[in-house]
């Protein structure tokens, strides 16, 4: 547990390398128990959440050694089908083993998942298409339990909403059974497709990932894999928001320029100049940011929900007033009343959906509260552009998603320091 202490005004400028992505490296890090052998991991994010999946492979029985940013993971000595419940509570993503497991083991006991509180994100998606792939589930005294006493069938299903952490697990579990599984309307991000590419590596045979309909063919075995995690879009999303907000200028390494787009289209709006290459981008941002009429986050292609509180940070100092839907996750907005701590002109609806921005020309620090990842992330933003000196505490919240920022923003001409408490 830590705080960070920022002094606001400074323009960033400079260069920055993203790293792997938090949300593609926890589902192949759930699905390399698999193939009962070796995985290589290339690009492994040193954040928290990748710490507890790690912690979660050792105790059902893997092998672990970290060097530098590659991960080896040797799953031949997998030996338990039980996860802990202390380290599922502390990750929301932790329900991905549920999948690994009752593909390796026909069997897995599992807690309901901790993380991030925001809002109702229910599993019965995920429950209910393991059953069509024939597993028995039990929910007792918050534990689910499944089972599969013959072997896994393939099954085609329909997903009601495209849910990426149903859809992934649906990929794990398929992965070996008998048959063809065939998902429609499935999640759509790009880290279905680099777990797609992480398992077909391993031997498995799936198509489609990136577009509504994935074609699951069951294997009997995998095998050993070598795999380089895709870079962090949120994480690189939310740099180029750290220099809009400032007034900078910044040029991103090691980034997907296609991944981006929904995110750099926005920033475009602001009146922020881009130009993207192959595997960078450029942002130069104005002297005042310019509001935008409507900001509506969606499953992928649409705006991310992940990326939406970086921005309300953004457009609070924006030159008009700005429009937010939120439409995935009912309680993202918690942000909110610590941004107006800063002096942000924020009204929320009723219903907490809703926010109307009225940019101000400026913020003013203060001591503020961290309550889940990526409103951490927009009050670092804030602070970076307010007058004076801001206290963001909390800082579990915001080591989960990013390693380190403090140091990133510090080499791009940022004054913050981080206090271990």
């Amino acid at each position: 547990m830590g705080e960070y202490h920022i002094r606001g005004g400074n323009q960033l400028y400079g260069q920055l390398r993203i790293n792997g992505g938090k949300n593609a490296i926890l589902p192949i890090l759930a699905s390399v128990m698999l193939n009962g052998s070796e995985s290589v991991i290339h690009n492994c994010p040193k954040i928290s959440d990748t710490l507890i999946s790690i912690q979660i492979l050792e105790s059902i029985g893997c092998k672990t050694k970290m060097e530098g940013a590659t991960l080896i993971v040797d799953s031949s000595t997998l030996n338990s089908w039980e996860v802990p419940a202390d380290l599922v509570r502390e990750m929301r993503s932790s329900i991905i083993f549920l999948g690994g497991l009752l593909g390796r083991c026909k069997r897995v006991k599992i807690s309901y998942p901790g993380g991030c509180e925001l809002g109702a994100r229910p599993i019965d998606l995920h429950l209910k298409a393991l059953r069509l792939l024939g597993a028995d589930i039990v929910e007792k005294h918050g534990f689910i339990l499944c089972s599969a006493d013959k072997r896994l069938t393939g099954a085609c299903i329909h997903l009601d909403f495209p849910s990426v952490g149903a859809t992934e697990n649906i990929m794990l579990t398929a992965a070996l059974a008998d048959g063809e599984t065939v998902i429609t309307n499935a999640a759509r991000e790009p880290e279905i497709q680099d777990l797609q590419v992480f398992l077909n590596t391993m031997g498995a045979q799936i198509s489609g990932a990136g577009t509504g309909s994935i074609v699951i063919r069951g294997v009997k075995k995998l095998h050993d894999a070598e795999h380089t995690v895709m870079p962090d879009r949120i994480v690189a999303g939310t740099f180029l928001a750290a220099a809009a907000i400032t007034g900078g200028k910044i040029e991103l390494t090691n980034i997907v320029p296609e991944h981006l787009y929904p995110i750099t289209a926005k920033l475009s709006e602001t009146g922020c100049a881009l130009r993207m290459e192959r595997n960078s981008v450029y942002l130069e941002a104005p002297s005042r940011l310019r509001p935008i009429e409507t900001l509506r986050t969606s499953p992928h292609p649409g705006f991310p929900t992940d990326m939406q509180p970086q921005f309300m940070s953004l457009l609070s100092v924006a030159n008009g007033v700005s429009v937010i839907n939120e439409t995935v996750f009912e309680s993202r907005n918690k942000h909110v009343a610590e941004l107006k701590r800063m002096g942000a002109d924020i009204i929320l609806s009723s219903d907490g959906l809703t926010s109307v921005v009225k940019g101000t020309p400026k913020l003013n620090g203060a001591i503020v509260e961290s309550k889940d990842l990526r409103g951490g992330a927009a009050l670092i933003l804030a602070g970076l552009a307010a007058e004076g000196s801001t206290v963001v505490m909390n800082s579990k919240h915001v080591e989960r998603g990013y390693e380190q920022i403090e140091e990133s923003l510090k080499a791009i001409g940022a004054d913050i320091t981080f206090r271990k408490l």
